[in-house]
């Protein structure tokens, strides 16, 4: 299967680096997946490129998303149909964002900002489909984060994660499958919850409401 995925994938872009490219900016796979794909059978490449190229990829991929996640959120929420499911996600995201927030418990607003920062770092650092740049990028935004407050911990974190995906994939290449079957199974099932989440949340001003 990761053969197959893999070589449809280069046939799709015309280029392995660019296929790893991609792969690092999708989420909840980003580099956790990128870097042990660019390995496969399929692709071939030096653990050095998979992995340089995926941070690359998924880094850069952050800065997008800082600036555009709220302008593509305003413009979705004008389609009828699908308004109510951005404000949930808006909602969850929120939440969480919140959740963080917490944790600098009433600091002087420097030392809170410092907690944010290492905050963000560590969620990021942490190598889980879900704690990766789509959703630290995602929960900076949500808290009102600067992007030079932003960008450093979630490139560094992610510098970290990819360090020990890489690692992890040089320790056991040889069951490079394996391991892709086993990111895709865990980022399928964070997707399920998520979309759980998504679901059973209430859009902003609707608890004010009720």
């Amino acid at each position: 299967m990761a053969l197959k995925i893999g070589t449809f994938l280069i046939k799709v872009f015309g280029n392995k680096y660019l296929a790893v490219l991609f792969v690092s900016c999708f989420p909840l796979i980003e580099l956790k997946g990128a870097i042990p794909i660019g390995m496969s059978e399929a692709f071939g490449m030096e653990l050095w490129e998979t992995a340089l190229i995926a941070y690359l990829g998924s880094t850069l991929m952050s800065v997008i998303l800082f600036f555009l996640l709220i302008p593509v959120f305003n413009l979705l929420k004008k389609i009828k149909p699908i308004r109510r499911l951005v404000e949930k996600i808006e909602a969850t995201l929120s939440d969480k964002a919140q959740k963080i927030a917490a944790k600098t418990n009433g600091s002087a607003e420097a030392e809170a900002r410092k907690i944010l920062m290492w905050s963000l770092f560590l969620f990021v650092a942490v190598p889980f489909p879900v704690t990766g740049v789509w959703t630290g990028t995602a929960i900076a935004v949500f808290l009102g984060m600067k992007f030079k407050e932003t960008f450093l911990p979630i490139a560094l974190g992610n510098l970290v994660a990819g360090g020990i995906i890489t690692l992890l994939t040089f320790l056991f290449g040889a069951y490079v499958d394996y391991i892709i079957y086993t990111l895709f199974a865990i980022a399928i099932i964070m997707l399920v919850v998520f979309i759980v989440k998504v679901i059973k949340s209430k859009p902003k001003g609707e608890d004010e409401d009720a």
